[in-house]
């Protein structure tokens, strides 16, 4: 194998995606391609189409154009290479469930409705919880947990899956300094095991020490790459505007 079909194999090409609400572009043309093993910050304002973008990868909102490909294939509709971690407002804590029911929710892609689940989806789901550190918690109801616990509930699910991307939005938002900072550790561990890992993010100061590679929206796509090309003032004024960045980068060196 050559090593650009290599690096083809292992990417995730996002190509001329279009998405729109009731007619109304939410993204226009975007394309950007990023590989297995990276932590991409996807970042814009308010309304940039960072949350539409990540539906979109995860096959819950519908694009007008372009395509996704991964591992050189077109991706359509909800798979299980792909876990999307919603926001934590979006999730309803109250739910009757444990942070074991949780985890098992994962392999619902791969249990098909005529195979029970088995011994292999038991060890996916036990394998989960341990690597997230949650077997002490399992039995636990998801109401009760820290917001940083419930996180890692939700990573553990996307581990139970066996999915190779984790699209994740916003999941510092809320969390305590100590929640933060063991999610980032996470984050480590999951690009090491060779994830992709797309984290829409809000908090400028902090995307050159987490992230490998930014993307940055505001309506279209402003910059992509590593942080040192893409994570630049001007493209974040580009993004922000003047006004709005210099109000959200106070103390940020770039």
């Amino acid at each position: 194998m050559t090593a650009s079909a290599h690096t083809h194999t292992h990417s995730l090409q996002v190509e001329d995606l279009t998405v729109s609400y009731r007619r109304i572009p939410a993204l226009h043309h975007v394309s950007f391609s990023v590989e297995c093993g990276q932590c991409v910050a996807v970042l814009g304002p308010n309304g940039a189409g960072k949350s539409t973008l990540l539906k979109a990868l995860a096959g819950l909102q519908e694009s007008e154009t372009g395509r996704v490909l991964f591992h050189g294939r077109p991706m359509t509709g909800a798979n299980q290479e792909f876990a999307y971690l919603p926001q934590r407002e979006m999730v309803d804590w109250d739910f009757p469930t444990t942070v074991r029911g949780v985890v098992e929710m994962g392999r619902y892609l791969r249990v098909r409705w005529w195979r029970r689940f088995g011994r292999e989806d038991e060890q996916a789901v036990a394998d989960a919880l341990e690597s997230m550190q949650l077997t002490p918690l399992q039995d636990r109801q998801i109401s009760a947990l820290s917001g940083g616990q419930q996180q890692r509930v939700f990573l553990a699910r996307a581990l139970a899956q066996e999915a190779h991307v984790l699209l994740l939005d916003e999941p510092f938002t809320g969390l305590d300094q100590p929640s933060q900072d063991a999610l980032r550790e996470v984050f480590r561990e999951l690009r090491k095991r060779g994830k992709l890992l797309l984290v829409s993010h809000h908090e400028l100061s902090s995307v050159p020490e987490i992230f490998d590679r930014v993307v940055l929206l505001n309506g279209e796509l402003i910059a992509a790459g590593t942080v040192a090309e893409a994570f630049t003032r001007e493209n974040l004024t580009r993004a922000y505007g003047t006004r709005v960045f210099s109000r959200v980068s106070h103390g940020l060196a770039v």
